[in-house]
Formats: C-alpha cells, structure tokens, sequence
C-alpha cells in the first residue's frame, strides 16, 4: 500500500538525493566511454518512490512469482535503476563500482538479471512498453495480481513501436499495466518539439484508450498520490505524465544536452556536483563525498 505520511515523503526524497550521489561516483569511474547523467538524474525520484513505497517486491526473494515487475523501457536512465536496486537491496552497494566494467553485471544498458532485480534488456529504444504489455496478458492469462510498470522515455516515445503497444494494451483492456513518460522534453540532439513534435501527449494517450494522469515528475506527494491503487482506473490501462527536468539536481547537468552523455567529466566537475548534492541534503561543509 502506498502512504504518503511526511515520514515517507522525507525518507524518498532522501534515497533519492542518495541515489544521485552514487551516480556521480559512477559516472566518474566508469572512464570516457560515456554514462547517461541526465537521463538517469531526471528518474532519480520516480525511482525511488516506486522502489521504496510503490512496488510489491522481495530483494531477498528477487524470483518471488508475485512480485510486480518494473521495466526500464529508456534503458539509458540505468543510473536510476541501479542505484535503486542498490539501495533496496538487490545487491551490495559497492557493485556500484563496477559499473560498466569488464564482466560486470552492470553494464551501460541492463541486461536481463532477475537475480539483481532486472527484470528485462533494454536500451534499444522502444521495446519496454511492449515486454510489458506481454507480461502484463501473461498476468492475466495466469490469474496472477501482480501490476507492471514501464517508465519510457520523452524522446524514446518516437518510436513507433510504443505506439503499437500502447493500441495494444487499450485493446486488452490491461488495467494491471502502468507506464510512466518521464516528460523533459529533451533528447539526445536537443529539444524533443524540434526533432519530432509529438503535439500534445496527455491527449495522445488519451486518445488510444488510455487513463491519463499528469504530475510533477520531482514531487514525491504527486507520485505517491498518481501511483495509489485508490486512484488506478479499471478496465484500462494507466499512464503517468511525469514533467521532469534532465540532469534535475546538479545545476550544470540540469536541461544540457550535453550531459545527455557526459564527455571529459572532470574531478573538479565531480566535486562540484557532489557539493551541491551535500547542500540539499543538509551535509555541512566537508561532510560531502570527494574525490
């Protein structure tokens, strides 16, 4: 059940900030291949509120038949994912720092490991939705009353194979099916309206059949509040439109494309961000992590 107690609310935010800092260290370490900073740092709080509040799931039982399924359809937001399954338990924290590297399980776009809590490979943009509509009629077709959920991502929603799964879903009526648009309106080559105008996306959900539901994507009271099973349509299926801002939490990553990838991130850039981090959450001055 979801609660929205003060508590709650204040114990979200703070795994969240938390999540940003693991991403900072391993967005460094991984080398100059690349990491997604911005997508993964506009999820921060969905992540957590699903993964900490939300979400019926067992870290130490990650194979439980019941639990809800939770797919990364904008597999380039893996910073997000990983320091939640971190956080919840998945597995050890210090994984963390592997990441990306040679035979590590954690790589640039996840790849299927029910065992840490990744329940399908992504990164090819678009095929999330429909692995979740799959499970979701599997659900049914099995009488099970387990919920998936699929975050997609702003400038991945070109791709015409959401579509297909959204007109799928509706079709089937998969009112056990919630997906999620992590709405910043930026993509990897700039603002999404430039690339490919998607007009007005609560009317275009709509408009398939879906239960539409828009909230500030950072505000953990609106997502506590859009995710309550109370306020989950019957007969349909469910989208969350979560405005977010790219690179949300570290001043220079916020709304840069640029820090789509990041390139020659620095120490002092590191540093920085992990300052500014420390401030939000009430470190004093030389209490913050440092490189």
């Amino acid at each position: 059940m979801v609660e929205s107690s003060r508590i709650v609310v204040s114990k979200i935010e703070q795994k969240a900030q938390l999540m940003r800092k693991h991403a900072i260290h391993m967005a460094l370490n991984a080398g100059p291949r690349g990491v997604h900073l911005g997508p993964g740092f506009s999820i921060m709080e969905i992540m957590a509120t699903l993964y900490f509040s939300v979400l019926c799931h067992n870290p130490t039982n990650p194979r439980w038949p019941d639990r809800d399924r939770f797919i990364l359809s904008k597999g380039h937001g893996v910073l997000g994912l990983y320091t939640a399954l971190a956080e919840s338990g998945y597995f050890p924290v210090d994984l963390l720092n592997k990441f990306d590297k040679e035979d590590s399980p954690l790589i640039g776009h996840p790849s299927m490991n029910i065992d840490l809590g990744i329940e399908a490979s992504t990164g090819s943009l678009g095929h999330g939705l429909s692995i979740g509509v799959g499970i979701a009629l599997s659900a049914r077709v099995n009488k099970k009353s387990f919920d998936t959920y699929v975050l997609v991502g702003d400038g991945e929603s070109n791709e015409g194979m959401i579509w297909e799964a959204v007109m799928s879903a509706a079709h089937y009526k998969l009112d056990n099916l919630v997906a999620i648009v992590d709405r910043n309106k930026l993509q990897a080559d700039g603002y999404s309206c430039n690339i490919m105008d998607m007009g007005d996306v609560t009317d275009k959900w709509k408009s398939f059949g879906w239960t539409v539901r828009e909230v500030n994507g950072h505000n953990i009271e609106e997502l506590l509040d859009a995710f309550h099973k109370k306020n989950r349509p019957k007969g349909s299926p469910y989208v969350v439109i979560a405005y977010t801002t790219k690179g949300k939490g570290v001043s220079f990553f916020e709304n840069n494309k640029e820090w789509h990838h990041y390139r020659n991130f620095s120490v002092e850039q590191a540093n920085m961000a992990l300052e500014e981090l420390a401030s939000c959450m009430g470190e004093e001055s030389g209490q913050q992590d440092e490189y």
